[in-house]
């Protein structure tokens, strides 16, 4: 016969057993494969992205990390897909900057909310636009193209790869912030949008630096200016507008990694450990530096307060120009 002061321990010993099951379920995290939502077409930066760290991932987690395409209404058609899946880490968002800091202003009607659906991970990479204009403009430099602007008011015409896209609202904050008029003429996709500078029909944009570089680099358009804190590492010699004197005018397009919302805070830090190893990997930095890009790495609540700021100057942007989007 068991004593009553063994039973007393062994009950103890159970109970105590029992109150480390769920902490031992959450350290077995991953315990299957994670999927990664790349909201754009394959081939895309933000598809490249997806791939690069979910290889790595896989390698690190001991856990397969699969990348699917659903691209589709500004990436909103991949980010509706995660934020209504479970909130156990196995399902993520390689997020853009259109999806969470721009598409809850611009379109009447979504499916999921941008400022409550997700849980952010960290931010995986940055990278300042650029103005860029065609080689029938006079101007040089900023200030040269802000006089040109105002000598021609009415008569600047800037592409873009439609509206409510970075380099429309890009469009729309510089001409703001530089006190000028521009007239905005979208087009079906950047490769229109680029052909349209190229030859004259308007008179330039501000774009992502992959979507221009080679005809910057061939001399067929000419850079003015970076909208970003930092110069490109392509573009050494082409200041900032901050430094060029048109302050409040930066335009990023940035990409990270976000779960559904109430994912355990536990399992969004694994990940973001994890992911932030793998962006202060050489090889991983200087991949992301040829696509124009910077790795960054930042924490949860670091990448949480930049969105919530991108979004409200946006948002600001977006009620002034009256763009809507169905």
């Amino acid at each position: 016969m068991i004593s009553k002061t063994r039973r007393t321990a062994l009950a103890l010993i159970a109970a105590a057993a029992l109150g480390c099951a769920p902490a031992l379920a959450k350290d077995a995290y991953p315990a299957k494969p994670i999927k990664i939502i790349a909201p754009f077409a394959p081939g895309g930066v933000a598809d490249v992205m997806a791939r690069l760290i979910g290889e790595r991932l896989s390698k690190s987690l001991g856990q397969p990390v699969i990348v699917e395409n659903r691209p589709g209404a500004g990436g909103n058609v991949g980010a509706d897909v995660v934020a209504k899946s479970a909130p156990d880490g196995y399902t993520l968002l390689m997020t853009s900057a259109g999806i969470l800091s721009i598409n809850g202003s611009l379109y009447s009607k979504l499916s999921f909310d941008p400022a409550t659906s997700f849980a952010p991970v960290t931010m995986v990479a940055d990278m300042p636009m650029v103005l860029v204009v065609n080689n029938a403009v006079e101007a040089r430099t900023l200030p040269e193209f802000i006089a040109y602007a105002r000598k021609n008011d009415g008569n600047i015409f800037f592409s873009s790869p439609g509206n409510g896209t970075t380099p429309h609202l890009g469009a729309e904050l510089f001409q703001r912030a530089a006190n000028v008029k521009l007239t905005h003429v979208p087009y079906k996709g950047g490769a229109e949008s680029l052909t349209a500078i190229v030859s004259g029909q308007v008179t330039g944009a501000i774009e992502t630096p992959p979507s221009v570089i080679s005809q910057m680099k061939s001399g067929k358009i000419r850079p003015i200016a970076v909208a970003g804190p930092r110069r490109l590492e392509q573009l050494p010699d082409v200041p900032t507008m901050s430094e060029a004197g048109v302050k409040d005018a930066e335009v990023l397009s940035w990409f990270g990694i976000v779960a559904p919302a109430k994912t355990p805070s536990d399992i969004v830090d694994v990940l973001h450990k994890e992911t932030a190893k793998i962006l202060k990997d050489p090889e991983v930095v200087q991949k992301l530096a040829a696509l124009g890009t910077r790795a960054d790495g930042s924490g949860p609540a670091e990448f949480d307060r930049f969105i919530k700021s991108e979004r409200s100057k946006w948002d600001r942007i977006i009620r002034q120009a009256n763009i809507k989007m169905e």
